[in-house]
């Protein structure tokens, strides 16, 4: 008779928590119509760079940003600044060091809804081994189907050691890196 009562407990918190799922396993990035890109200053002039590769999983409900979930991976070896030479660097353990780090990732702590499609993600952005908090600010728009967040957020690349010994002077290369983004999602709540 315990089995049985067990076996209905079982059953019926699954089918609570998979009536309670569906609103967020809607969520999907849109990776086609998704970026993130990095500009960086070397010798005072900036350069642009993007990841290729990304993925998230969100949950997130307009109606109570507080609650949501955002884990965000991108893969470090498909950074790339256009250049062939200076792609073939990146990988190598003195910046991303993508053999031992093939990630970096970024899990939120709190979501906090600021007015008018604004909210502040803060969260904690591991890369190389190391790390740091950040706070994120997110600007939410809709159209149709799909809801587009965009922002930036600069970090500091020492930090993060990307880029060490000789690339640690910050008069070739400034410590200053500012990460642009754009997220194509579906499946989020009416805002």
């Amino acid at each position: 008779m315990s089995i049985r009562l067990l076996s209905r407990f079982t059953l019926a918190a699954s089918l609570g928590f998979m009536a309670a799922a569906p609103a967020f396993a809607q969520q999907q990035l849109v990776p086609a119509e998704s970026s993130i890109h990095f500009v960086s200053r070397q010798m005072g002039v900036p350069v642009e760079g993007h990841f290729g590769k990304f993925s998230a999983q969100v949950a997130f409900d307009p109606a109570k940003p507080e609650a949501a979930k955002i884990n965000f991976s991108v893969d470090t070896g498909s950074a790339t600044l256009g250049v062939k030479e200076t792609d073939a660097e990146l990988p190598k353990p003195i910046w991303f060091n993508v053999a031992k780090f093939p990630q970096a990732t970024f899990q939120s702590k709190s979501v906090k809804a600021l007015g008018s499609g604004k909210f502040e993600v803060a969260g904690q952005l591991a890369i190389k081994g190391a790390t740091r908090d950040v706070v994120v600010p997110v600007q939410l728009a809709q159209s149709g189907a799909k809801t587009t967040a965009t922002g930036q957020f600069g970090i500091k690349r020492l930090a993060y050691k990307i880029g060490e010994e000789e690339w640690a002077d910050t008069s070739m290369v400034a410590d200053d890196v500012q990460v642009r983004f754009k997220l194509v999602l579906t499946g989020v709540g009416k805002l």
